[in-house]
C-alpha cells in the first residue's frame, strides 16, 4: 500500500503538534541573551566596564555629603558591597588613621596617620 503526499504531510503536521511547549525553550533562551545584552548595555552606559573585571578593586561613591550617599565598594574575588550612610552615628572604640580634606576644587584627599598623633 502506498501513503500519498497528503498522508506524509498529515503525518508531519500531526508530530509537530503533539509537543506545544517545544517553543517555549527557545523563547526562554532569547530572552537570557536580551537580559545579558542589557545589563552590558548598561554598565557600558554608565562608563564603568571595571565592574565587570575580575580582578580589579573599585570603590564608588554615590551623591557624596549627602543625606542618601551610598559607597559601592569592589574588590578582587569578593562579592560587590552597598554601604548606606546615614544620619545615625557609630560607637565604640576603635584607632585613629588619619584625615581627610576636601579641597577647593571638591576633591578629597586622604592623609593617612603617621603613627605619632594620638587622636583629631
Amino acid at each position: 500500500m502506498r501513503r500519498s503526499r497528503n498522508d506524509r504531510r498529515k503525518q508531519i503536521y500531526e508530530d509537530e503538534e503533539q509537543n506545544p511547549l517545544t517553543g517555549v525553550a527557545n523563547l526562554f533562551d532569547i530572552a537570557m541573551v536580551f537580559s545579558v545584552a542589557l545589563l552590558v548595555a548598561l554598565v557600558m552606559s554608565y562608563q564603568l566596564p571595571e565592574l565587570l573585571s575580575p580582578t580589579e578593586n573599585i570603590t564608588i561613591v554615590k551623591n557624596p555629603g549627602e543625606k542618601n550617599m551610598e559607597m559601592i565598594i569592589k574588590e578582587a574575588g569578593e562579592p560587590v558591597q552597598v554601604l548606606d550612610m546615614s544620619e545615625n552615628k557609630g560607637t565604640g572604640t576603635g584607632e585613629y588613621l588619619g584625615s581627610a580634606y576636601r579641597l577647593p576644587d571638591g576633591t578629597i584627599v586622604y592623609v593617612p596617620n603617621d603613627g605619632n598623633s594620638t587622636g583629631v
